[in-house]
């Protein structure tokens, strides 16, 4: 028998927060790595430790032990420390693509402070893999991942090639039963020598080479006697050689030849726990973390570098705004199985990164604003497609053809003259802080006379802020003369024009661009009407709206809508839920409610811009439901509200579905019938799309149930639904052979109270401590979903990205150079991800998610990198992008229209 030699990684895997708090596992983190640091000066038999991948560990212990940065930077610049790549290990389907990015160079730029990162893809308690994850890696200067979980049957190897769609690949080193198969080794040698024998006996067939040995696992400490165990072990026999090493040192020798090769993500639970509910769980988690990413991604940054002043790059401010993301982007953090201190740790981190992001966005959207030659509305378009669209903003003047503008409402003026004396003026002179006197509404100017009658003071009064009001002059003029006459009476005139709040359609708005505001004429106004008595379109008090592209119309008797005929849209679908954080559980004998018991419909808005039906259904829930008897008993109403939308020259639907959560233990789904059978679906993804068919693998431990997350959208059947950030969905209505399914379900909620379970339906084995969390129920919470809805062939990324970043508007006063109209940067041919200033040169990261080549046309001439930034080759204009391709293109020359 020849000798298998047994390489020993030491390691830790540390979870910032998950079942205890960031501050309870950080008091656990300072006692493991003050231990570590003594143990590897003082025992060189003791040569190497892994630190998790992740750099985040290492600045949470250094901000409490700080005086450790020296020590801890020299154990990791020659290497007996092993940091980085990662700041964190990130879940990869709940976060954004352009997350994932920031993360890795975040983690690698924290590393290079130590003496540089591990240059592994080191993934070893993902759930689950992207298929863009070796592109990524490559782009990097990687050709290694470590990977556990989402491995298929197929693959019966312990490494093997994975590919992303464009064919980058990496060397996948598979971690057969996880990465603590040496987790907690015996203190005694020849019990070392027996364990590992009889696992080396059980895995020999898959082994690709030597036996990696990871002793470590969660929140572990460093094992002291590892040196003198493994020289004893080697001592006593011959038929296992042990070697304490390193990560990279293994891979290093690891074997490449005759290795089979996967292609695409890696999703399957076959040999290890997916724990797919978590995409589901804590719906306002997910939320919150999609519209972080978008204000962060599609406005704060593009927005900066586009039309902010030039050298007010907000660096400083928007790194804070990503550390907060990219903190979150742990894998307990957004997949929220954590206990409730952890997720309000969570959703708070969010809300700072995300008001953060606004404030800079709105900053260089007034930038914008004071560089317009004239004044008035200015639409705006963070896509860098040329768009047209809606748009709701404040307008001054005298109205105009109503065919063109929807008025929402209107203020002929604010009250036009008020007669005071002079003592009262002075009161409210010294209440007057600034320019502001309503919401809408904003001092412009003022002027005073005087006559023999009084003061007259007139306020010229405008729907936008205006800089350069010398208010304090003013007040003191005023003041003067008000103490020079003291019983003088004061006319105060408010001149202010019209103002309507409206929504009108505008078109062929540049891409990542402007146009001044004009109103374009509707080729198909949208009406909306409540049919009657014997109207032949559909049943009586059926609301019904239709712009002559498309006719949905709104069933009295269940709520659900049709689009052209094609009905029972919109159809909710609630049954128990008796799972846990991480996976879906239907109770032995559930209740399934999927009819209101009462159905109120109204009009919304009427036209001709945008019309709408108001639905709210009554539906009597199951309160709870009892582990016990697994049945679910009580009885809630809840009243659910569904807006249904159509606008103008649009032939998709957008709806809002809303509610306060009545109860517990169960998950509520929207369903779609599909226009046409579907095999399978296709849904968004990190940097591409991915297909997937009916069934997912499994195994006894944890049924591998076909619910799928899609990131902005998911096609079946001939239908699109476009949702900002991930929803997790399931083809569902199986044909009687099983080949094809008729109805699409996305899931609105789901609502459990315990972190991990025991003895479930679908997962009978625990995947975490079976701690009760109250806020995993989530009720008493309101909860909110909106998506469009297309039939036949869509766009689906254009159609992702109007519900996710439609058109917007900021008010200019004139005086500028900028043009009434252009764009600040071409881009076309490929789908954005990032554009923002990098060492002061614009950088744009785009993708091509189409199977075909495209040539990506931009307004500039420079490099494009790979994600360290290092010169691949220059472009002049354009630059071609084979399919599946992902490029980062960094301008050396910025004809910016600032």
């Amino acid at each position: 028998m020849a000798t298998r030699n047994v390489a020993v990684v030491p390691h830790t895997h540390w979870d910032r927060e998950w079942y205890e708090s960031f501050e309870i596992f950080r008091l656990k983190l300072v006692d493991t790595l003050d231990a570590l640091v003594e143990l590897l000066e003082s025992d060189p038999s003791y040569g190497w430790f892994l630190m998790d991948g992740q750099m985040a560990a290492i600045d949470d212990y250094l901000e409490i032990r700080p005086e450790a940065a020296g020590r801890v930077r020299e154990l990791a610049a020659t290497g007996r420390l092993t940091v980085g790549p990662w700041y964190v290990l990130m879940d990869e389907f709940l976060v954004s693509g352009e997350t994932m990015v920031r993360n890795l160079q975040l983690g690698m730029a924290r590393a290079a402070e130590f003496g540089g990162a591990m240059e592994i893809g080191y993934l070893p308690d993902m759930f689950g893999h992207i298929a863009q994850m070796p592109q990524l890696l490559a782009s990097a200067g990687f050709s290694h991942a470590v990977v556990w979980r989402g491995v298929p049957s197929a693959i019966e190897r312990s490494a093997f090639w994975w590919e992303a769609p464009d064919g980058s690949r990496v060397r996948a080193e598979y971690l057969l039963t996880g990465y603590g198969n040496a987790a907690t080794l015996p203190e005694d040698a020849g019990a070392l020598v027996q364990r590992t024998a009889a696992y080396e006996r059980q895995w020999s067939s898959f082994l690709a080479g030597d036996l990696l040995y990871m002793n470590g696992s969660d929140h572990l400490p460093a094992q002291p006697h590892l040196g003198r165990l493994v020289a004893e072990a080697n001592a006593m026999q011959e038929d296992l050689s042990f070697s304490i090493t390193s990560l990279p040192r293994y891979l290093e020798g690891a074997p490449t030849e005759g290795l089979p090769t996967w292609r695409g993500e890696l999703r399957s639970g076959y040999r290890a726990n997916m724990l797919m509910g978590v995409t589901s769980n804590r719906v306002d988690v997910k939320r919150a973390g999609a519209v972080t990413e978008v204000a962060l991604e599609r406005r704060a940054e593009p927005y900066s570098a586009l039309f902010g002043a030039p050298g007010t790059w907000p660096a400083r401010l928007l790194d804070l705004a990503w550390l907060g993301v990219i903190r979150n982007a742990a894998h307990d953090s957004i997949c929220a199985c954590s206990v409730d201190a952890v997720v309000d740790a969570v959703l708070e981190r969010f809300a700072e990164s995300r008001r953060v992001a606004e404030g800079l966005a709105d900053r260089a959207l007034a930038t914008l604003a004071e560089s317009m030659a004239s004044p008035g509305p200015v639409v705006v378009n963070p896509s860098p497609r040329t768009r047209s669209g809606i748009v709701e903003l404040l307008v001054s003047g005298a109205p105009i053809d109503g065919a063109c503008e929807q008025v929402l409402s209107s203020r002929a003026s604010l009250p036009g003259t008020l007669t005071l004396d002079a003592s009262s003026v002075a009161s409210v002179l010294g209440l007057l802080q600034g320019t502001r006197i309503t919401d809408d509404a904003w001092i412009h100017g003022v002027d005073v006379d005087e006559d023999d009658g009084g003061i007259d003071v007139t306020v010229q009064v405008g729907t936008e802020e205006r800089a350069g009001i010398a208010l304090d002059a003013l007040k003191e003029n005023l003041a003067a003369r008000l103490g020079a006459r003291p019983d003088a009476v004061v006319r105060i005139h408010l001149d202010q024009p019209p103002i309507r709040q409206v929504v009108a359609r505008v078109s062929d708005v540049p891409g990542l661009g402007w146009a001044s505001y004009s109103p374009a004429p509707l080729a198909h106004p949208v009406r909306a009407r409540i049919l009657g008595v014997g109207e032949a379109d559909g049943p009586p008090g059926a609301a019904v709206l239709s712009n002559g592209l498309v006719e949905v119309v709104v069933d009295p008797s269940d709520g659900t809508f049709a689009i052209d005929g094609h009905g029972g849209l919109g159809r909710l679908v609630d049954g128990g839920d008796l799972g846990d954080s991480y996976n879906y559980s239907p109770p032995r004998e559930d209740s399934i409610v999927d009819k209101p018991e009462a159905v109120r419909i109204s009009l919304g808005e009427e036209g001709p811009v945008r019309a709408g039906a108001v639905v709210l259904a009554d539906y009597r829930w199951p309160e709870s439901a009892d582990a016990h008897t697994s049945t679910r008993h009580g009885e809630v109403l809840v009243t659910v509200r569904t807006e249904i939308e159509l606008q103008a020259d649009e032939e998709s639907v957008r709806v809002t579905t809303s509610f306060t959560n009545p109860s517990r233990d169960h998950r509520l789904r929207v369903h779609f019938p599909l226009p046409s059978p579907a095999s399978g679906s296709t849904s968004g993804s990190a940097f591409g799309a991915v297909t997937r068919g009916l069934v997912a693998e499994g195994r006894p431990d944890e049924l591998g149930l076909p619910t799928f997350p899609a990131r902005d959208f998911v096609t079946a059947g001939g239908m699109t639904v476009a949702h900002p950030g991930v929803h997790e969905h399931e083809l569902v209505d199986l044909e009687p052979a099983g080949e094809s399914a008729r109805t699409l379900a996305m899931t609105l909620l789901r609502s459990t109270g315990m972190l991990s379970r025991v003895g479930m339906t679908y997962r009978p084995v625990p995947a975490g401590p079976l701690t009760p969390v109250e806020g995993l129920q989530l009720v008493g919470e309101p909860i909110e979903t909106t998506y469009l809805l297309a039939l036949g062939p869509v766009n689906p990324w254009a159609l992702a990205e109007d519900a996710a970043v439609p058109l917007e508007s900021v008010s200019a006063l004139g005086g500028g150079s900028r043009p009434a109209r252009g764009s600040a940067l071409e881009l076309t041919g490929a789908q954005l991800s990032s554009l923002r200033l990098s060492d002061g040169l614009i950088e744009v990261r785009v993708f091509n998610p189409d199977d075909e080549p495209t040539t990506v046309r931009i307004g500039g001439s420079g490099w494009l990198v790979d994600l360290r930034g290092r010169p691949i080759e220059p472009f002049d204009s354009e630059f071609a992008l084979g399919g599946h391709k992902i490029a980062t293109a960094r301008l050396s020359d910025r004809p910016l229209s600032r």
